[in-house]
């Protein structure tokens, strides 16, 4: 038997279900294809949702532990590893059952299975359904990669998954990796008890980010007591005994080291999810670094096809996977006036402590560009509302056309970076300037008045 529909989702995750639902507000018949023993996608169920959620303990266990800094006596500040995850089953339980309630609302048809392509508007399922489509969306997400290094896949190792569901304090773990899942999880582990040894391959942490946010973060690491090594070569790793054994040089002076911890994460990155879907048959192509290939409009190798989240990129972004399904849907629909995601600013937040947030361009970026820019930073170690709080790590800094001080980009590292980041949302949307922001009421004292030191010194850089 064959059904047919005019927008097929294949995948219910943050692009898939939302491009569906899209789709469907606009009266097409619509189905969504998701094989995943639960429902939720990634960023619920084994993502953004679960890992915040423990992040945030062990923030205020970590304030709790500094205690006597604040003129506070806090005996005993520790992990509860049975309440934690208790608390954090609670909430993700609650995101995850309302969208399995929206999935199973009877809007669209949804299929519980695995489907694979036929042909370029045709899928099958596990149980040999078959359905066709006029437009379809691929979504089905990504999973940890195993880089070929060796003894790794041999080896006995975590996955994030592993990380945010543990029920004990693990005596110590190698890291592997320096992108934001391998820090804000090496952090949690140290944070709840762990005795960390984190290993990154290139020069800093945080390599999407800028050399001094990645600076920031590794001094804090540093301080707290991860053992960090950056600007390795991975050259062997075993378990001997009930260790892990990783074995690694420094590339630039050379010297070989041997560590040892009774865990291993494998935090070295993700993979598109493709392999099962028989792109080949659809005629839909991959990137040299196997992501589906997207133009503008989300539309793959074939137009009628399109793909959004983390099988395409190029951000692992959830509101970016939203906007992307929620494109491809309109496109497919055909309606006009239309914008292409890539042209909203670029919007990240690492969730370490300190935190990490840029929107717009960076002076990479800029440079790259041949862009002429004015920037301007202010350290949060001499920011009174950050003081008080004991949150000196780091800065805020702007970056400004030069003649009229157009924002073109922010970027904070420091307390609720991933919240003040947003006060240049409105105003980049906008093509505000810094005399624009200046206007604004700024409450003393609040950490958000920092961002007025750094506006300032732009607008002066301007009058003058």
């Amino acid at each position: 038997m064959t059904r047919t529909y005019d927008f097929i989702a294949v995948g219910g995750g943050s692009a898939g279900f939302n491009g569906a639902r899209v789709a469907r507000s606009l009266g097409e018949r619509v189905a969504i294809i998701d094989g995943a023993r639960e429902l939720g996608g990634l960023c619920i169920l084994r993502g953004c949702m679960p890992s915040k959620t423990l992040l945030w303990s062990t923030d205020i266990l970590h304030r709790a532990q500094k205690g006597k800094k604040f003129g506070l006596h806090i005996p005993n500040a520790r992990v509860d590893m049975a309440a934690l995850q208790a608390r954090k089953q609670k909430i993700i339980g609650e995101f995850a059952d309302f969208r399995a309630q929206q999935l199973s609302s009877g809007k669209h048809d949804l299929y519980r299975s695995q489907a694979r392509f036929i042909d370029s508007h045709t899928l099958e399922l596990d149980d040999g359904t078959t359905l066709r489509a006029k437009n379809f969306l691929i979504a089905t997400g990504s999973r940890v990669s195993v880089p070929p290094i060796p003894g790794l896949a041999e080896a006995p190792f975590w996955t994030s998954d592993d990380v945010l569901a543990l029920k004990r304090v693990p005596a110590s773990v190698i890291v592997l990796g320096g992108g934001i899942v391998a820090c804000e999880l090496a952090q949690f582990l140290r944070r709840i008890g762990s005795h960390v040894v984190q290993i990154q391959r290139s020069p800093q942490i945080l390599k999407e980010t800028s050399p001094e946010a990645g600076a920031v973060v590794a001094q804090a690491f540093r301080n707290e007591g991860i053992q960090l090594f950056t600007g390795t070569s991975l050259e062997s790793i075993s378990r001997q005994n009930r260790e892990i054994v990783v074995t690694f040089r420094e590339e630039n002076s050379g010297k070989l080291h041997t560590v040892r911890a009774r865990h291993l994460l494998n935090a070295l990155g993700r993979e598109p999810l493709t392999d099962e879907l028989n792109l080949t048959a659809a005629g839909v192509k991959l990137t040299a670094t196997g992501r589906i290939r997207v133009n503008r409009w989300q539309q793959t190798t074939q137009p009628h096809i399109y793909a959004g989240g983390d099988v395409c990129g190029p951000h692992d972004i959830v509101h970016l996977a939203v906007a992307q399904g929620e494109l491809a849907a309109r496109h497919a629909a055909g309606l006009k006036g239309l914008r292409p995601v890539a042209s909203m600013p670029l919007l990240s937040v690492v969730f370490t402590s300190p935190a990490v947030a840029r929107i717009g361009a960076s002076e990479r970026d800029l440079r790259d560009a041949g862009t002429a820019y004015l920037a301007a930073s202010y350290p949060f170690n001499d920011h009174g509302k950050s003081i008080l709080m004991d949150e000196n790590y780091g800065y805020v800094k702007i970056l400004a056309e030069p003649k009229r001080g157009r924002i073109l980009g922010a970027e904070i590292v420091g307390p609720e970076a991933g919240e003040l980041i947003h006060c240049f949302s409105g105003p980049l949307a906008m093509r505000a300037t810094v005399f624009d922001m200046l206007r604004a009421p700024w409450y003393h004292p609040t950490l958000a008045e920092i961002l007025t030191y750094p506006l300032e010194e732009i607008a002066e850089q301007i009058a003058h």
